[in-house]
């Protein structure tokens, strides 16, 4: 496999920008919590020599992967099988109280999307799986075949923003009651079989409801909530975090996030602001960022990326 080919990181040069003034400081230490196939955390730790990168992820051929990418660096580079709102947890474990950079590249993989018997390309067909953990948990089958025709359309809609989730909700339970649909393939063409030909040329109908049943299966949006904030209380003064995030879901979470941490918790009507009421940390760009549009043609995983970034100004008296 062409590692190289396969996996180009999104926003890279940016992402390392907005790190920096972070991690310039010698023995500074920085989680990369989605690590993927350690494309991002290569870049830190050759840009960085005394840099220390902790490396989460859930996938373990990813993690196998990573191993091998960030061998040549040693102990420099520790790698935790873990999901990434574990991030406190992992820190403490490898004896670091407060680190100095996160970053989180949210999202599928190239390695799951490029992988076709993880079942997350609607484009492949492959056994319903998608879990990125494939050691645990329930697959995108176990989900089609025990969700009733109300928890599939209310998946559809919140998970996948799809308009025509009744629709496709009651195809599915349709479908099933005659044969399981344990395969992408046969979950496709229900879908495109349920949709409007008019609908059809605005692209994939499938889209959506992978998006939807990934996000369920590996309870994306459950774990954000709970990652976002405890990276930010790992973060030391001076901290930097920067998060990219590919589609609006996940983005609104971080969105929250960050300007709650970076908004004044002053009482509405105090006639001044007292010390403990100071934001605990600053934005760092200006709403969320774009990749350019070279990056965008040149890879176009980059397109739907949304970047945000924030730094600790104070801790907590």
């Amino acid at each position: 496999m062409d590692i190289e080919r396969i996996h180009t990181p999104v926003m890279l040069e940016r992402t390392l920008e907005l790190l920096a003034p972070a991690l310039e400081v010698r023995g500074a230490v920085v989680v990369d919590a989605t690590l993927g196939m350690g494309g991002h955390s290569r870049a830190l730790l050759e840009r960085f020599p005394t840099l220390t990168v902790i490396g989460l992820d859930r996938d373990t051929d990813a993690l196998a992967i990573a191993r091998e990418r960030l061998a040549p660096f040693g102990a420099r580079a520790r790698l935790v099988h873990t999901v990434y709102d574990g991030i406190g947890e992992a820190v403490r474990a490898e004896g670091f109280e407060h680190v100095q950079g996160v970053l989180f590249d949210l999202g599928v993989s190239s390695l799951q999307l490029d992988r076709a018997e993880r079942g997350f390309a609607y484009s492949k067909d492959a056994p319903l799986d998608m879990r990125m953990d494939s050691t645990r948990g329930r697959t995108a089958a176990d989900v089609i075949a025990e969700s009733t025709e109300e928890e599939l359309r209310r998946l559809f809609y919140e998970y996948g923003e799809e308009k025509l989730a009744p629709r496709y909700a009651k195809a599915i339970v349709q479908a099933r009651s005659e044969t399981p649909i344990t395969r992408s393939g046969e979950l496709v063409a229900i879908i495109t079989k349920a949709t409007p030909v008019a609908v059809q040329r605005q692209g994939h109908p499938a889209k959506r409801v992978f998006q939807a049943l990934r996000i369920e299966v590996n309870e994306e949006l459950t774990v954000l909530e709970r990652a976002i904030p405890a990276a930010l209380e790992t973060l030391d003064i001076g901290g930097r975090i920067v998060v990219l995030a590919y589609q609006s879901l996940e983005d609104r979470i971080v969105k929250r996030a960050l300007q709650a941490a970076a908004s004044s918790t002053a009482p509405a009507g105090l006639p001044m602001e007292l010390p403990e009421h100071r934001p605990r940390f600053k934005l760092l760009v200006r709403g969320a960022e774009l990749a350019s549009e070279a990056e965008q043609t040149e890879n176009p995983r980059a397109k739907p990326v949304r970047l945000r970034a924030a730094e600790r100004v104070r801790r907590p008296s």
